[in-house]
């Protein structure tokens, strides 16, 4: 079946899970997707049916929604699935462990597809699996629709394409400071990170391929310089005003961003330089927030290496996939992304400084991950996105498009220019 008569615009593909309720509610709330034919969809019809129950109170018109029940783990059930719509938006993770047959299944019936993985050695795994094929066959596969790493991968995008609106030239480098921010334990990230861990204890290479700052480029054998590697200490920043120090997800982040730069044809120059960390406040506070994080993360990593420890962690403290923060933990939720690019102007050969910002309120993994993740599949499915097939990035795949979508369903996204 081809895209323009499938049967669904969007199909939203774990919809019983935590954050696949989430984006329902959102599908169900918004006036734009009411315009697109949408299904829920899961292994278990019940949960399937209790979800459109509670649908049905936000919304009456999500009374009539139609449910569909495949399994992961049946290529031929998938298949099924996938050719009766557009696009598949999936919230089914770990990825590496749940998301394999549903990318592939996806590719060989040409169905975009949208996910929240955060997970860099699966993604290389499909990048090479399945990005040829899905080049060949209009299948656009779009990893990082979420927290992860939309506010990073949109957000130098943002600033690329203002500079060179106003001056028609790009940054040379841009800096992405995280924070302030108030988020709840995600489940799913937990279980995405014990993921990587349990890989690169059974297989040296996957350590590899994370360490690996240009990891996801289609040649992951190309080596950036030291500026590029993730930041692992606290540092004072001159130019933010404030204490950083490592931000988990810096190490998925810039590797997205590097991804989409190879994929535009290398837009901004090849000596391009993107690092992101957390920025903690300035004084004393900021460098003990900055100090006591960063040591927590340290430990975190390392207590979840030794299996008695990760057991004990498992069992009695870390949230498991499925759970996450409450209504009014969510909605009280939110993120500030600080973006600071350096260019020079090839009309006036004068340095350009800006400043961007990336903002949205609403717990970052939760509900501004559920926002994203929706206007994403809507995108994808409405609106003239000209990119042909392949395994892509927010960027790379609907770039502007996507911005102005977030905006309007209320995301900050902004950029200043700055005296020199």
């Amino acid at each position: 079946m081809s895209k323009s008569t499938a049967e669904f615009d969007v199909i939203v593909w774990g919809a019983t899970g935590f954050t696949g309720r989430l984006v329902a509610e959102y599908l169900a709330r918004n006036q734009d997707a009411h315009r697109v034919r949408w299904a829920l969809a899961g292994r278990d019809r019940t949960k399937l049916e209790e979800v459109r129950r509670g649908l049905a109170t936000l919304a009456p018109g999500s009374a009539e929604l139609p449910l569909l029940v495949a399994d992961a783990r049946d290529a031929a059930s998938l298949d099924a699935l996938v050719s009766r719509t557009r696009v598949v938006c999936t919230t089914v993770g770990p990825y590496a462990r749940h998301g394999s047959e549903l990318v592939a299944a996806c590719v060989r019936a040409r169905t975009d597809y949208v996910d929240l993985t955060g997970e860099v050695q699966w993604m290389r795994r499909m990048i090479d699996a399945h990005h040829e094929q899905a080049r060949a066959s209009g299948a656009r596969i779009v990893h990082t629709c979420g927290f992860d790493s939309i506010p990073s991968d949109l957000g130098v995008l943002m600033m690329q394409e203002h500079m060179r609106e106003k001056h028609g030239g790009h940054l040379g480098s841009v800096r992405l400071y995280m924070g302030p921010m108030r988020a709840g334990a995600s489940g799913g990230t937990v279980a995405s990170m014990l993921q990587a861990v349990d890989e690169m204890a059974k297989d040296p290479s996957v350590r590899r391929i994370l360490a690996n700052p240009h990891a996801l480029d289609p040649d992951p054998k190309q080596r950036g310089g030291a500026d590029e590697r993730d930041s692992m200490r606290v540092r004072y920043s001159e130019e933010a005003g404030q204490w950083t120090g490592p931000f988990v997800m810096a190490m998925v982040n810039s590797r997205v961003v590097r991804r989409s730069h190879a994929l535009l044809g290398y837009p901004w120059g090849r000596d391009f330089r993107y690092t992101e960390v957390a920025g903690y406040g300035p004084g004393p506070r900021g460098l003990a927030r900055a100090a006591s994080m960063t040591a927590g993360l340290g430990g975190f990593l390392g207590l979840v290496s030794v299996k008695p420890l990760r057991k004990l962690l498992e069992t009695k403290v870390l949230p498991a996939p499925g759970e996450g923060p409450s209504p009014e933990q969510r909605e009280k939720g939110f993120f500030v992304a600080r973006l600071l690019g350096e260019g020079k102007s090839p009309r006036t050969g004068r340095e350009v400084r800006l400043k961007g910002k990336v903002a949205a309120q609403g717990d970052p993994g939760y509900a501004a991950t559920s926002r994203m993740l929706a206007e994403a599949a809507l995108c994808l499915a409405s609106d003239k996105v000209p990119v042909q097939g392949g395994v892509l990035t927010p960027a790379s795949s609907m770039g502007m498009l996507l911005v102005e979508r977030l905006r309007k369903a209320g995301m900050t996204f902004d950029v200043e220019e700055q005296a020199t």
